[in-house]
């Protein structure tokens, strides 16, 4: 078949596309109508799940399931913001790895609000001035992020999904060869996760930290003989060149991002669970904390300690556990966790992100 005859049916079948679209989103209009009366939350995570679940099972090439899920994704973004505008808070500015893990879950079609702490992401929503947050969690590098562990001490809201981000750094700048570089700006932790690369690179270059990779981007615009380390879409918006790509010296760099909100997910079969807890001051009490995980055969994927800055030498304990409360032995377990804890909080159940089961 010729050219041209190829490009005349990919054109039939993109009509098709098209109507098949529109199609959906006359569906999605009903929906609205239905869950209107219901009260049901507009962004549904155990859905979502179900969704993506089900196209990658059915499909069969040759696009790549992570294609098949980007392309939902913005029909899915596109589905929500028809319900109504969807504001979703993150820890900005625009562009930086908050915002791409924000885009990744919830399309280019919702609004987004940037906010300078992650503390004010908390009060977007709990304020309800955003519908949901996205919150960095843990980084497979540096660990926790404390300062969102100890947000959840007081706060009501729940997690109702998660989100993780491959972290790619890559060296931008309006200079065309690294010699002529004399400042990089970054965040410190990006600095650090690329410190490696800058020692045998840029050994006598100046490292200079600032709060974001957005704002180090912004500022190796505007100075001469400047760089930054920041992702590949602030290159876009600020019109900066990539020199290098992924000079982060470990490769397998991820962070995981929480979703927050007033409500939480339903059970999906393949769910996780957050918890905190602190325990009573006697001698065995975090064995007798652990036991029930044990007894009920129930994987915990994550502990972490905070101290509770209320009395000395008290910490809470934040744990990740898969189930969903709703679940039988993950009820028993909590339930007999409670009476050895001076304190418990379900942080919220959520489905686990597909391909990090």
């Amino acid at each position: 078949m010729s050219l041209k005859k190829l490009r005349k049916t990919v054109d039939s079948v993109d009509s098709e596309i098209l109507k098949l679209l529109n199609k959906r989103a006359k569906i999605i209009l009903d929906i609205v109508k239905v869950k209107g009366k219901t009260r049901e939350s507009i962004y549904v995570p155990d859905r979502e799940k179900d969704v993506y679940k089900k196209l990658t099972s059915q499909n069969t090439g040759p696009l790549a399931n992570s294609a098949v899920k980007a392309i939902y994704r913005e029909v899915m973004s596109s589905a929500l913001q028809m319900e109504r505008p969807l504001k979703i808070a993150y820890l900005g500015p625009e562009f930086t790895f908050s915002h791409l893990a924000s885009m990744k879950k919830f399309g280019s079609s919702v609004d987004y609000i940037p906010c300078v702490t992650i503390t004010d992401v908390f009060n977007e929503v709990d304020k309800f001035r955003a519908d949901y947050g996205v919150v960095p969690i843990e980084n497979s590098i540096e660990g926790a992020v404390n300062h969102t562990l100890d947000m959840f001490i007081d706060s009501g809201l729940k997690i109702c999904s998660e989100v993780y981000l491959e972290i790619c750094h890559n060296l931008l700048s309006n200079e065309s060869d690294k010699k002529t570089i004399k400042r990089v700006y970054s965040h410190p932790q990006v600095l650090g996760q690329c410190r490696v690369w800058l020692e045998s690179n840029l050994a006598k270059v100046e490292l200079m930290e600032v709060s974001s990779t957005t704002k180090a981007a912004q500022i190796a615009a505007k100075e001469k003989g400047a760089a930054c380390i920041a992702s590949e879409p602030a290159a876009g918006k600020y019109g900066l060149k990539i020199l290098y790509k992924s000079i982060e010296d470990s490769v397998h760099n991820v962070t995981r991002f929480l979703i927050i909100g007033r409500t939480e997910a339903k059970p999906t079969k393949e769910d996780k669970t957050s918890i905190m807890f602190s325990v009573k001051d006697k001698s065995g009490a975090l064995h007798d904390i652990l036991v029930p995980f044990k007894k009920y055969k129930i994987n915990m994927t994550k502990i972490e300690s905070r101290p509770s800055k209320v009395r000395a030498w008290e910490y809470y304990f934040f744990v990740d556990l898969e189930g969903h409360h709703f679940d039988k032995k993950v009820k028993n377990a909590l339930s007999e966790l409670k009476k050895h804890s001076s304190y418990m909080k379900i942080l919220g159940s959520y489905p686990m992100e597909m391909g990090r089961e």
